[in-house]
């Protein structure tokens, strides 16, 4: 672990998403858009300081009906991922997955909702339970939900 409490360097994370993204073009999208038991998604949002469109390759435990469910968990690290404090500054994102490509609109669960999520979230993939473990912060639950 790193000293600001990340699990995998930024730059490393990069080449891996990259090398995802890389995946799904190359065959055509049979392959990469999942990653065990989770459905992998392509969020797009706008740099909160840049104001340039930027791309995060994420993983969600839950995408049920137009709801997509998203954990800003970064490995368990003790900052927010870069993706999370854009949608904050912006919620208006796009999302990409096997299905296709559309806009929706992120906010983060409250309290209530998170604790009605997490439990399901767990059980989809353990993982996430051990970065919260390793964190003080409270990892953050989005939800996305169409735009209108």
């Amino acid at each position: 672990m790193g000293a600001d409490g990340a699990v995998a360097g930024d730059r490393t994370l990069a080449f891996l998403a990259g090398l995802h993204r890389l995946v799904i073009r190359a065959t055509g999208g049979r392959l990469g858009w999942r990653l065990g038991r989770l459905e992998v998604v392509e969020l797009h949002t706008r740099g909160r300081r840049s104001g340039q469109r930027r791309s995060a390759m994420l993983t969600t435990p839950i995408a049920d009906g137009d709801r997509i469910v998203l954990v800003a968990s970064k490995g368990g690290a003790d900052r927010h991922p870069a993706w999370y404090l854009n949608l904050v500054a912006d919620p208006d994102v796009e999302v990409t997955t096997s299905a296709g490509h559309r806009r929706m609109v992120a906010r983060t669960a409250d309290p209530d909702e998170r604790a009605a999520l997490w439990p399901r979230i767990v059980r989809r993939y353990s993982g996430y339970r051990r970065y919260q473990e390793r964190t003080a912060r409270v990892i953050p639950v989005v939800i996305c939900e169409p735009a209108t």
